[in-house]
């Protein structure tokens, strides 16, 4: 530690900027960024751009420094240096835009000596070791969603699951939750929260018939795809209530389950039921079909407990 913290201090002179490196690796794109001030990092973090399709590593970075500096936050400063890794096609252009956003002279380079380039080095080691770990966290999501498909009979891997929870307190402030899952993981772009407006507060079935109703009648409307698994934190009764809005929907293809916490509420002992609320199936406790289904609820109970405390707030 003192030694890092004495490289930190001689650089401290140097002033501040931004280290931006990547790296793109069976189609999953990361983009790692330090945030050196003063010689000292104050924080890094990574990005992983959606839809890179066949860009290369230049192209990616090229493509990034502008949204991340012009369509970020207001607030984001703009350092002095910006350090990257590969070699910028919009360089010059950048350099004269940024510069004019700061009303300073912003630079722009790959090139670098001395202690920036440790940090340079750095970061492209980070870059790698992030995108590693996404990419064995990617495998067991679709290792795990194969498992699901084959516990529930499918013929294919499942592509998209949807899981609904309900959270209010006393009835007040009720809120239902979505969160989608797909073969990546979630899918947070497309997390929905409903704020339950025709029930009586604390009748869960009646909340999760009025989302359930609401977000699939929404969705045959405007012809979006329907999922291929729902997912009910729940038993019997709110899967009583799915099914009779899917048979007045007239919605057949897609696969409903309740996973429902046993008399414990210890994780592995959940009971699972499959299309009808007598149909149960079994998951042996630890396999990964049950953890993947655990994961999922557990994702949409916080998601709807902080959408519960911020209505609440209000």
């Amino acid at each position: 530690l003192s030694a890092v913290q004495n490289e930190q201090n001689m650089d401290g002179a140097q002033g501040s900027f931004d280290v931006m490196a990547a790296a793109i690796r069976n189609g999953i794109g990361c983009i790692q960024v330090f945030f050196v001030r003063h010689g000292r990092m104050l924080g890094d973090k990574a990005f992983f751009p959606s839809n890179i399709k066949e860009s290369t590593e230049p192209e990616m970075l090229n493509e990034f420094v502008s949204q991340f500096y012009f369509s970020g936050h207001r607030d984001r400063e703009v350092p002095s240096h910006i350090i990257v890794t590969e070699d910028l096609e919009d360089q010059e252009w950048l350099q004269e835009s940024l510069s004019s956003i700061s009303a300073r002279r912003v630079s722009i380079s790959k090139n670098v000596r001395g202690e920036r380039a440790k940090w340079q080095r750095m970061a492209a080691d980070n870059v790698n070791l992030t995108l590693e770990q996404r990419l064995a966290a990617t495998s067991d999501q679709v290792e795990r969603m194969k498992s699901l498909s084959k516990a529930l009979g499918m013929d294919s891997i499942i592509d998209r699951i949807e899981c609904f929870d309900v959270s209010h307190t006393q009835g007040e402030a009720t809120i239902a939750s979505c969160v989608v899952f797909d073969q990546n993981g979630p899918r947070k772009s497309d997390y929905r929260k409903f704020k339950i407006r025709d029930t009586q507060g604390g009748d869960d079935y009646a909340a999760m018939r009025e989302v359930i109703e609401r977000r699939y009648s929404r969705l045959q409307r405007e012809a979006e795809n329907l999922p291929d698994v729902l997912l009910i934190d729940g038993g019997k009764g709110q899967l009583g209530k799915v099914k009779e809005v899917f048979e007045e929907l007239q919605i057949e293809e897609v696969k409903i389950l309740g996973i429902a916490k046993g008399v414990t509420r210890k994780p592995g002992l959940e009971t699972i039921f499959l299309g009808e609320p007598g149909n149960v199936i079994n998951l042996p406790r630890g396999s990964k079909a049950l953890r993947h289904l655990q994961y999922i609820r557990d994702e949409a109970h916080r998601f709807a407990i902080e959408a519960h405390r911020r209505s609440r707030a209000k």
